[in-house]
């Protein structure tokens, strides 16, 4: 039963605060323990939909900064943040790359964000190996995308798979750390990894 409210708590207060999605209570709660944003930076949002970490991070950076969303899906309506754009298309693109840092009007961002997940089955072995995939794209997007020292904050749904990707990325960082939301549904496998300091 406490899932259920928990879920709810979360979705009402979305709803009464007009933000997309209870996960933008996610990254504020990060922001607000890990200061993982700053004003003025650039920031990409791997898997924006439906704009909750768009909305957060906006504000976050505020008016000299950027923020770049894509998802599969379409942010709808668009985000009324002068400072924020989303666009539709695939994260195993080889072109999105060079699509996301014209869109940044910068060579490389301070941050990347993602709280991507795949569509789960209910079929362990299809479930892991689409989780796999996903944090396999993101990899090999972030020495395209990512400054030197440059942040990163993505999700991760725990598996022997994920597990090795987790280490693989943190290699390539000064520090990383895993940590869990108060926004996060209760029973979620979901942890979400917070690099700093990236190594090109």
């Amino acid at each position: 039963m406490a899932r259920y409210e928990r879920k709810d708590h979360f979705h009402q207060r979305a709803k009464r605060e007009g933000v997309r999605s209870r996960a933008f209570y996610k990254l504020e709660e990060f922001q607000t323990k890990h200061r993982v944003l700053r004003r003025g930076d650039r920031v990409v949002d791997l898997g924006c939909w439906p704009g909750g970490w768009l909305q957060c991070a906006g504000a976050a950076v505020g008016a000299k900064g950027r923020v770049v969303g894509v998802d599969l899906a379409a942010v709808d309506p668009p985000l009324e943040l002068a400072q924020v754009q989303a666009f539709t298309g695939d994260l195993e693109d080889p072109a999105l790359a060079g699509q996301l840092r014209e869109a940044l009007g910068a060579a490389r961002c301070d941050v990347v964000l993602s709280d991507a997940a795949p569509k789960l089955t209910g079929l362990r072995d299809v479930d892991r190996a689409a989780e796999e995939r996903l944090l396999e794209a993101i990899e090999r997007l972030l020495p395209e995308l990512l400054r030197e020292g440059g942040k990163l904050l993505i999700k991760i749904l725990d598996g022997p798979e994920a597990q090795q990707i987790d280490k693989r990325i943190r290699s390539r960082f000064s520090e990383a750390r895993s940590i869990k939301t108060q926004a996060t549904r209760k029973g979620s496998a979901e942890r979400y990894l917070l690099a700093k300091g990236f190594r090109l």
